[in-house]
């Protein structure tokens, strides 16, 4: 039986760079693996797809099909994959391969809040095991709102995915060691975080200090794993943590993928 890797998050966040260095990164330690791209607008991968949703919708085609903008071609393209989300199933589930990496669009928003996101997501896996990765960009969450909204947005994403999921700080290589330090400091101390984002909006905010405190504490559960996928510093622990969720800690060497169901 396949796991599944789902990668989330907002544009910019490192997701088509993070599923080719993970990719890169089971195959080294003799780990079969493929990626699908689920993204209907993407122009140019660093990775060659095994399967790729733009041989089936192609957002670019809709626009000039019919006269759509940007936003209105991805909801198309999105509610069509919905629609033809058995058909993708059943070739991503032939490759019978052991990991199977899912890069969502970079449009995370169109995709995780509207109906069709969720059901190709769970058409794909299936009776298969899935963990979603939900990708944070170090340098936009030093600031502490943005850590917060960041943290929101992750919990939202997995009520509406419906799959266990690991927060993912990426572009680490790019930050230096007192962001890192800072962000941690976040995690560990909700009180402090609290502080600083009450701190740093100065009285514009309408919560006090206790309701931050008890937001951040309700939304800091997820195990939280700092990578860079240029130097793939990180990815170590990520496995670890994607073997946790979808196998108990144990690695796939043995276990056969299920047939097409």
């Amino acid at each position: 039986m396949p796991y599944f890797i789902i990668i989330l998050g907002t544009a910019g966040s490192g997701k088509t760079t993070l599923s080719a260095s993970l990719q890169e990164y089971l195959s080294s330690h003799s780990l079969d693996s493929a990626i699908v791209n689920l993204d209907p607008a993407v122009e140019e991968l660093p990775y060659k797809p095994d399967i790729d949703v733009r041989e089936i919708v192609n957002a670019h085609d809709l626009m000039k099909k019919y006269g759509l903008g940007p936003n209105g071609a991805l909801v198309a393209a999105a509610d069509m994959l919905a629609l033809k989300a058995e058909e993708i199933s059943e070739e991503i589930w032939s490759l019978k391969t052991n990991y199977i990496i899912l890069d969502t669009p970079g449009q995370m928003e169109i995709f995780a809040f509207r109906e069709s996101g969720p059901i190709v997501l769970n058409t794909i896996v299936s009776t298969g095991k899935a963990v979603s990765l939900f990708l944070i960009d170090t340098l936009y969450a030093v600031s502490p709102s943005n850590f917060l909204s960041a943290l929101l947005l992750a919990a939202s994403t997995q009520v509406r995915i419906g799959f266990p999921q690991i927060l993912v700080m990426t572009k680490t290589d790019l930050a230096e060691e007192w962001m890192l330090e800072e962000i941690s400091k976040y995690m560990e101390e909700p009180e402090y975080l609290a502080t600083a984002i009450m701190r740093e909006k100065k009285g514009r905010i309408l919560w006090d200090s206790e309701d931050v405190r008890v937001i951040a504490e309700k939304t800091l559960t997820h195990d939280t794993v700092f990578v860079s996928s240029t130097n793939m510093s990180g990815l170590d622990t990520l496995y670890a943590q994607i073997q946790r969720v979808v196998a108990g800690g144990e690695d796939y060497y043995t276990e056969e993928p299920s047939p097409i169901l």
